[in-house]
């Protein structure tokens, strides 16, 4: 059996051969929020990224109850992700039942799904922060050293990933790409939403199953949802 660094170390790899020219960053991204929850001591990953107008917009979510915290705190303007992106810097919260004074709305959700404690961290690369990444827990306590500095780096190949394409090296190119990326993830959104009513699944399987057929045929996930949407990829074939 492999030990956790070799695994991780293995994880790098396999995000970094995801780094071709035409790669899914949606799918990217749901990769980075699943290994830190396989990986690390984490219950729950969410990941959110900031449109041009610094609006942020969830992206990746390892579980139902942590989608619904993470738009909590972007309907409510109030969360440790929103912090986190506001300041650039990492916001730790090892007793999310002591915030109730920081957070008055945000702290009670996030208990109520099952959450005791979080962290967040920054994608962020020298002063520009794209969005962040969060980490919940299901018992109080941060995570270890090690913990932190293996989510960091994998919110670090996020932000590389989101900044790698050569256009993205001006702030158009960046806008453009962040504006792609936000516009799947709406697209993915509806198709999860078509599947999971007529199959008669939660979203979390509908977008399982989503995936998996975008990967089976090689496909952007945007591209299969929007033939969901569209109804030319009836969503029966998604199994």
């Amino acid at each position: 059996m492999l030990s956790r660094e070799e695994r991780l170390g293995r994880t790098f790899v396999e995000l970094a051969d995801t780094l071709v020219d035409d790669f899914d960053v949606v799918d990217l991204l749901v990769l980075v929020a699943e290994r830190c929850v396989e990986l690390l001591d984490a219950s729950a990953a969410g990941l959110l990224l900031a449109d041009a107008q610094g609006v942020l917009h969830l992206m990746a979510a390892t579980s139902d109850q942590t989608e619904l915290v993470e738009l909590f705190q972007i309907q409510d303007d109030e969360g440790p992700c929103l912090e986190c992106y506001r300041t650039g810097a990492p916001v730790l919260v090892p007793d999310i039942g002591a915030e109730a004074g920081r957070w008055g709305r945000f702290a009670p959700v996030a208990l109520g799904a099952g959450f005791r404690a979080t962290q967040a961290l920054p994608l962020r690369l020298r002063s520009n922060t794209l969005g962040a990444l969060n980490l919940f827990r299901a018992e109080p306590g941060g995570l270890t050293q090690a913990d932190t500095t293996a989510a960091q780096a994998l919110a670090d190949v996020a932000t590389i990933a989101l900044l790698q394409h050569r256009a993205a090296r001006e702030a158009q190119g960046v806008s453009e790409q962040l504006r792609g990326a936000l516009d799947s993830r709406i697209a993915i959104e509806q198709a999860k939403g078509v599947i999971a009513e007529r199959a008669g699944v939660g979203m979390a399987e509908a977008f399982d199953r989503l995936r998996s057929y975008a990967r089976g045929n090689q496909r952007l996930l945007a591209d299969v949802a929007q033939d969901v949407v569209d109804g030319t990829l009836p969503s029966g074939v998604l199994g």
